[in-house]
């Protein structure tokens, strides 16, 4: 890499490390940038979730105060994400690696309009817990461990706006805050990109001069994000969620 690739490399990490702690699609930043360092399609995916590993972590640490109470939750449910994640990353060495590009828009739109619908539902279900006196719901059942396993099976093989599909359906099927989801979405993002880093590190090929400046900048931008995504207000942040989500389309259908 010359000079400039390396500081575009690493800022792109810093921007991916960010906009991943507070919504999700980082993969975004990063992935054209190692794309044009000359990296083939395969090579810069894999440096690319090995690199992302402790922006997730950083964003999970910077997120521990709204982590407090879960951690039931958040096992249950990164069981899901690390089985989805291993096939993921089994099918993206298997499959062409046009396979998904047809419907990860189409995932992506809905999440976003489960986003923008969440208060709403969330309203009609809360009227109509209060009037049969049904619990709160804490757990999501089976219905948000399959999801949110499907939706790690995409984010092992290619991670895009994968934490966009994560919001979706936990603010459909639980009651909790956006900051508190959210917290949790940085989890399962960090046990889908170590599962499928791991699988990836004995069959597959990498850079480890894109992996270190990726990890690097992802890790200082992780701690950015969790100081940054935790001031915003639900709506603010939901906001955020779609105007990426949005971007995120576009250039997908784009590529």
């Amino acid at each position: 890499m010359s000079i400039w690739e390396i500081l575009a490399a690493f800022a792109a990490g810093i921007g991916a490390g960010t906009i991943n702690t507070i919504v999700g699609s980082g993969t975004l930043i990063t992935f054209p940038v190692l794309l044009a360092t000359g990296l083939p399609p395969v090579t810069a995916t894999v440096s690319n979730a090995l690199g992302l590993i402790p922006g997730s972590i950083s964003g999970a640490i910077g997120y521990r105060k709204e982590l407090a109470g879960q951690r039931r939750r958040i096992i249950k449910l990164s069981v899901g994400a690390a089985i989805g994640g291993l096939c993921g990353a089994t099918l993206l060495l298997a499959l062409p690696s046009t396979a998904f590009e047809t419907i990860v828009p189409v995932l992506v739109a809905l999440a976003l309009v489960l986003v923008i619908l969440q208060p709403r539902i969330s309203k009609a279900v809360q009227r109509r817990r209060e009037h049969t006196g049904a619990a709160p719901r804490t757990d999501g059942g089976p219905l948000l461990f399959a999801g949110l396993m499907l939706a790690s099976v995409y984010g092992g093989y290619f991670t895009a706006a994968q934490g966009i599909i994560y919001l979706s359906l936990m603010g459909m099927l639980l009651d909790d805050t956006m900051q508190r989801l959210n917290a949790v979405k940085n989890v399962l993002a960090a046990v889908v990109n170590t599962i499928a880093a791991l699988f990836f590190l004995f069959v597959a090929h990498f850079d480890w001069t894109a992996v270190v400046l990726i990890a690097v900048g992802s890790a200082i931008g992780g701690q950015i994000g969790a100081k940054v995504g935790r001031r915003l207000s639900p709506t603010v942040l939901r906001a955020l969620i779609v105007a990426v989500g949005t971007a995120a389309i576009v250039q997908l259908l784009l590529r």
